[in-house]
């Protein structure tokens, strides 16, 4: 076993943590800004698993899901943005 794959273990113990971490904040973030912010670390993190588990199975397909997961997380990030504009300027 290389450097290499021994950092990627590494890296994607790191991100397993923050991903624990991220689904407790989404779980009991007091407001709604908090869990937006936590679905945001989450799908990122989910990226940067899927992509070290690519790396470390040789298998490409993977690719494709972190891109069209990455493309569905900031769709839903503009659409909260949206939905909490408007209803902050419904409440003037």
């Amino acid at each position: 076993m290389s450097i290499f794959h021994i950092s990627l273990l590494i890296a994607l113990t790191g991100l397993s943590v923050c991903l624990v971490m991220a689904s407790i904040r989404f779980a009991i973030g007091p407001s709604l800004p908090d869990r937006i912010t936590a679905f945001d670390l989450f799908v990122a993190n989910m990226i940067g698993i899927i992509a070290i588990y690519t790396e470390l199975t040789g298998n490409e397909d993977f690719i494709d899901v972190a891109i069209i997961l990455s493309l569905f997380g900031f769709l839903s990030s503009i659409s909260f943005a949206y939905f909490l504009m408007k209803r902050t300027h419904k409440n003037d």
